[in-house]
């Protein structure tokens, strides 16, 4: 039994932060079922009035819990996890942009983002060695796949995060990917328009359905190709589905992206002999996607355009030479395009 009353002040960083979500990163020891209880009931109080679970805190209040049975003692959770100087290193090299409000990354391709089944390590994970002077946690925007290496956003701030939240919602961020897809498309450019859900059979992989499926858009543009064995192209997902890029690229354009062992494109006769010509030459056996570069209205300055790009990582820029592909290409193939 916690017989204690406690007053906790509001952080800048949580400005604007839902209470029920705050009591779950600050009142670790309270059931979720118990703090809704609480709320309903108005024992949970900021600035002595009454709230929502809904309720969105302002930095300064002082939130009331009041006493309420655990097993264990009440205590506001802290990172326990030690960082290691390797860790913080390896963190700082990733960093590509970085001011008072925003950090960018350019992400590897061995590391997921967030923790998943038998996922230890994780730039989630790791966060803490980017804190500020302040010791402001910088948190994450977006996703990448783990396969997928590039830019990765990262807000230091509460009120950042939704703003560059709601960038991507509005679809006012420009997300160019770079990929070497195989056999070389039909089409050398256009518009992919094909909805996508999970797939009953198999939850972590999509499928097209145009019944069920959300919306999901991508536009495309062949750069350069290597006869029919492969293309580099690039990529702008308009909309962010999981593997939409994967998805489209092999079920629209039936040329799958090399190095990707979940979605492959129907192979007919010639596309096994190209297999065989890509297995000859010297490329890297990692999927061939890159998050190249991100276009957005800076979040917290009126005005700033935000354009981050995020050179290729060495083992792509082996594959692109070994191709013939210019790895150091600098246009916008989709600047014309509202």
């Amino acid at each position: 039994m916690n017989s204690d009353l406690y007053f906790i002040k509001v952080k800048d960083d949580d400005d604007g932060q839902r209470i029920d979500r705050w009591i779950k990163k600050y009142v670790p020891d309270m059931p979720y079922a118990l703090a809704q209880k609480l709320i309903r009931k108005g024992q949970i109080r900021a600035d002595g009035k009454r709230v929502r679970p809904d309720t969105r805190l302002i930095a300064g209040q002082e939130v009331k819990i009041p006493p309420f049975d655990v097993k264990t003692p009440y205590k506001i959770r802290s990172n326990k996890k030690k960082i290691s100087d390797e860790d913080i290193k390896f963190m700082r090299h990733m960093v590509i942009y970085e001011d008072e409000h925003v950090i960018a990354l350019n992400k590897p391709a061995d590391i997921a983002v967030q923790a998943g089944t038998k996922t230890r390590r994780h730039i989630d994970g790791l966060l803490e060695s980017l804190k500020n002077k302040d010791n402001i946690v910088p948190r994450l925007v977006h996703r990448l796949d783990k396969d997928t290496s590039g830019i990765l956003l990262l807000a230091r701030s509460a009120k950042c995060a939704r703003e560059l939240g709601l960038a991507f919602k509005k679809r006012e961020v420009r997300k160019i990917y770079w990929a070497v897809v195989s056999p070389t498309p039909d089409s050398y450019d256009g518009t992919i328009k094909a909805p996508l859900v999970k797939s009953s059979g198999d939850y972590e992989k999509m499928i097209i359905d145009d019944k069920e499926g959300k919306f999901a858009l991508t536009e495309y543009f062949v750069i350069e190709n290597a006869g029919r064995a492969a293309a580099f192209v690039v990529f702008w997902p308009r909309t962010g589905r999981t593997h939409q890029i994967r998805v489209h690229a092999a079920e629209v354009l039936g040329s799958s992206i090399v190095g990707d062992r979940k979605y492959k494109a129907v192979k007919d006769e010639e596309c096994k002999l190209i297999d065989d010509d890509l297995a000859a030459m010297d490329l890297s056996k990692r999927l061939h996607l890159h998050a190249q570069r991100l276009i957005l209205p800076h979040p917290m300055i009126r005005g700033r355009i935000l354009d981050i790009i995020a050179p290729l990582p060495p083992e792509l820029v082996k594959s692109w030479k070994s191709l013939g592909f210019n790895h150091k290409y600098k246009q916008d193939p989709f600047d014309k395009l509202d």
